[in-house]
């Protein structure tokens, strides 16, 4: 639908931006807190930063309190680093990892922003790994248990918005790449077992949260890429449903359903799969209700069909952020991806397609009827700071402008959306690509080879965004085109 005006937000809107503990915290060795798997994995990234540093957030979240404040962010989305609160197996908290958060929480409540707090983001500590496995071991549903419970009983008099398990599905269908997956001939099945596992474990978090957060609220975060269909031919239709149903609806559809829908029992019906799903598993689900749903969205994909006797293909990721070397997966019989030549695209070969979002908020709010905030979106560049001391960065408020103004087109459209918090308010460590992926609204005086002096200065999207907060999206600026 065309609407005739610009979109009107609600009036208690949360504008924010997001981060992540082992992105964003640096202070790896600190105050008791032990590695983790991604610290580790960090390391194996040749020419990148590791995590040992990145923005040095440990050491300067009351600076970096002070700048959302002034842009006037009313939420903030930060995640806990689960070896800072149980460095080991003694079952004994940090008191010094405790008191980190406890103050970062304090800045942010004292400076009217609303913490919004994700219990796991990727970083599963060294010790937990060793002991059970990765998640293979169902004896790290009582070790999560233990620590999300503390958390609630330390945080949950403040804290009141709660993210469970941060894109499980992109763990589970990147679980080669992302470290998950302890053995690449085995998880085509292992796969399902060890989802099922965090699935417990997601149902526990949610669980706890009800029980000692009064009046908390929790969700799960799902990576959401909409997928279209490459043409109108109805086999490149079932194709893209198949890429969501494998890729993204299988989890919200249980997150929100709570059981396993009847698509991925029929795979594994077909593949002689077994889950290892069992009575106490199913007892968990049933009083997992969640609250909402948290959306990380960045792009879209397009689907074609793949025939069964196509080769398969695994996706070849862009690492240098030079345009072209992204190649698409291939799943015989299923979908294959492709690009779409509609859409532009970043360094990174990433889709910059800000209709998706709409589609998104359009498609979870049509199967769900759950609230929904935005918990990641935004766009990574290479940048430095030019020679008048200050980060320009048009092509980041080209892109927020877009992706909020169709958040707005969907709450036109009507659904419920709560708040949105892009990635990432400063800059941080990237997944594949150290700090040359610059994603933040604040830049950070580092790079990969020399850390600088990690100087905090405000990027031209931050004081474009700030605007944006403080009119409660409604003042949009000069648009590229220059248009208002």
């Amino acid at each position: 639908m065309e609407y005739k005006d610009n979109p009107i937000f609600p009036a208690r809107f949360m504008w924010g931006a997001s981060s992540a503990s082992w992105q964003v915290e640096g202070a790896v060795n600190e105050d008791g807190r032990t590695p983790s798997v991604i610290d580790l994995n960090t390391k194996t990234k040749e020419g990148y930063a590791d995590n040992s540093v990145t923005a040095d957030h440990y050491h300067h979240y009351r600076e970096d309190v002070e700048l959302m404040k002034k842009a006037g962010f009313t939420s903030y989305r930060f995640s806990i680093a689960w070896s800072r609160i149980y460095p080991d197996d003694s079952g004994v908290p940090n008191q010094l990892g405790i008191a980190f958060y406890n103050n970062l929480i304090n800045s942010l409540v004292k400076s009217g922003i609303e913490p919004i707090v994700t219990l796991y983001h990727y970083d599963m500590p060294v010790w937990v790994d060793e002991k059970y496995g990765g998640w293979y071991d169902r004896g790290i549903i009582d070790a999560f248990d233990q620590y999300v419970r503390t958390c609630f009983k330390e945080y949950g008099d403040r804290v009141k918005y709660w993210l469970s398990i941060n894109e499980q599905n992109m763990q589970i269908c990147y679980g080669k790449w992302l470290g998950v997956c302890k053995n690449e001939d085995t998880w085509e099945e292992d796969q399902w077992k060890v989802n099922n596992i965090m699935n417990v474990c997601h149902a526990k978090a949610v669980i706890a949260c009800h029980e000692l957060v009064p009046g908390g609220q929790i969700g799960p975060v799902p990576g959401y890429v909409p997928i279209y269909p490459e043409t109108c031919k109805p086999a490149d239709q079932i194709a893209a449903q198949n890429a969501e149903e494998m890729t993204e609806k299988v989890w919200t559809d249980f997150y929100a359903h709570q059981e396993y829908n009847g698509f991925i029992k029929a795979y594994w019906r077909e593949h002689n799969i077994n889950p290892d799903i069992r009575p106490e598993d199913l007892d968990a689900f049933a009083k997992a209700k969640i609250d909402f749903f948290a959306l990380n969205c960045y792009r879209s994909n397009t689907a074609r069909e793949a025939k069964p006797d196509e080769k398969a293909e695994d996706y070849l990721l862009n690492k240098s952020g030079k345009k072209g070397e992204l190649s698409f997966p291939v799943v015989p019989g299923m979908y294959a991806l492709t690009k779409n030549s509609y859409v532009e695209t970043t360094d990174w070969d990433w889709e910059i397609d800000p209709i998706a979002m709409r589609y998104m908020l359009r498609y979870v709010w049509d199967h769900y009827q759950l609230p929904m905030m935005i918990t990641e979106n935004g766009l990574g560049a290479h940048e430095d700071v030019s020679e008048d001391g200050k980060v320009h960065d048009p092509e980041r408020i080209k892109f927020l402008r877009d992706q909020i103004f169709q958040v707005g087109r969907a709450i036109q459209d009507g659904c419920e959306v709560i708040g949105y918090n892009p990635w990432s308010f400063t800059d941080l460590l990237s997944t594949g690509n150290g700090m040359s992926k610059r994603y933040g609204l604040v830049f950070i005086n580092t790079t990969d080879k020399d850390v600088r002096d990690l100087r905090r200065i405000p990027k031209d999207s931050y004081y474009w965004y700030s605007n944006l907060i403080k009119s409660n999206g409604q003042d949009w600026g000069v648009q590229a085109d220059g248009k208002i």
